[in-house]
């Protein structure tokens, strides 16, 4: 079988594309299983939204930045987790476009979604230290590793413990959607058959993402675009169709909590494809092989949760084109970070 760097770039793009189109068909099937295990087990939306699709959603992600980093891809790899957080937030604003009752942050009130937005802030911050930092490593590993991990997990705790015993709640209003179980929507396929279907999609999702790695690669190779631009814009891109196609179809069955979790917190579980790219990675840190394009977009990613924490503390009712100001801003930032990647 020759290599995919082989084949004539037509082929390339259209496996590329075709990996992007079973990503788009398999993330749609698993917004309607997550929605229903979220009533059938009592997780919650919010929960399912954060760990159960979040992970499971990333992994084309993580498959691509593993498997370039270890290829010794470095800025492809970090292109792909900031640029994959970027996007994500970025569709958040297509999310509220499709959700024309009101701002979709002040219908989808959660406090666990403001605590995987901090949480968000926090790893992308510890991801960026090191890389202004002299290197650092231990047996090829750098300390930020461990540590972007163990925060991930107290982060989950944090997430559990809001939603089990909440110290406040947020203001509710009539267009604040109460999170209950509608029997009328359940299937009658029994919750192990839900659950297999779900391992299933994540599996699908899984080779399509390695698909994406590797064409994604050969584009790079083919290309004027820097690694750094290809990772951000293109396979970050298609990788993340996931989380935008389960945002709006959560939102279209009214399971906001949903859409947003999914959103926030598969960003926080994209923040650890740097931790699994730096083992990938043999010839030390990872963090101190970031470029300034990377640095630049770490720094765009922090801007666009900050906004987002903003926009979810406000909960502006309505703003412009019926969207709130957190989603017009988050919109213009990623439109900015396109310009700066491809100019």
């Amino acid at each position: 079988m020759p290599e995919i760097s082989a084949l004539p770039l037509s082929v390339i793009i259209i496996v590329f594309f075709a990996a992007a189109a079973v990503i788009a068909v398999a993330g749609t099937r698993l917004a309607g299983v997550a929605d229903e295990l979220a009533d059938r087990t009592g997780l919650g939306e919010a929960m399912v939204g954060a760990v159960l699709l979040g992970a499971s959603t990333s992994l084309p992600g993580i498959i691509t930045s593993v498997i370039t980093a270890g290829q010794g891809h470095v800025s492809l790899a970090t292109g792909n987790a900031f640029g994959g957080i970027a996007a994500q937030t970025a569709f958040l604003c297509i999310a509220d476009l499709a959700y024309r009752k009101v701002n979709l942050e002040h219908a989808a009130a959660s406090v666990g979604n403001m605590v995987q937005a901090a949480l968000l802030i926090v790893l992308l911050t510890l991801a960026l230290i090191p890389a202004t930092l002299p290197p650092v490593s231990f047996y090829g590993i750098s300390p930020a590793t461990p540590v972007l991990v163990l925060a991930y997990l107290f982060g989950l705790r944090l997430l559990r413990l809001t939603g089990t015993h909440p110290m406040w709640q947020p203001r509710r209003t009539s267009e604040t959607q109460r999170e209950e179980a509608d029997d009328s929507t359940m299937s009658a396929v029994s919750t192990g058959a839900l659950w297999f279907r779900f391992v299933v999609l994540a599996a699908i999702l899984a080779v399509a993402g390695y698909a994406v790695s590797q064409t994604g690669v050969a584009i790079a190779g083919r290309t004027g675009f820097s690694q750094s631009a290809v990772g951000a814009l293109f396979t970050a891109v298609v990788t993340s169709l996931p989380e935008l196609v389960i945002a709006v179809a959560a939102v279209r069955r009214g399971a906001l909590n949903l859409a947003v979790g999914n959103i926030i917190g598969g960003n926080c579980f994209d923040v650890l494809f740097l931790a699994g790219a730096d083992l990938a990675y043999r010839e030390g840190s990872l963090y101190a092989e970031f470029s300034a394009e990377d640095q630049f977009l770490a720094s765009a990613t922090i801007l666009m949760a900050a906004i987002l924490l903003l926009g979810l503390l406000r909960r502006e009712r309505q703003g412009f084109a019926g969207i709130g100001f957190e989603s017009t801003a988050i919109a213009i930032v990623y439109l900015g970070v396109v310009l700066v990647m491809v100019l």
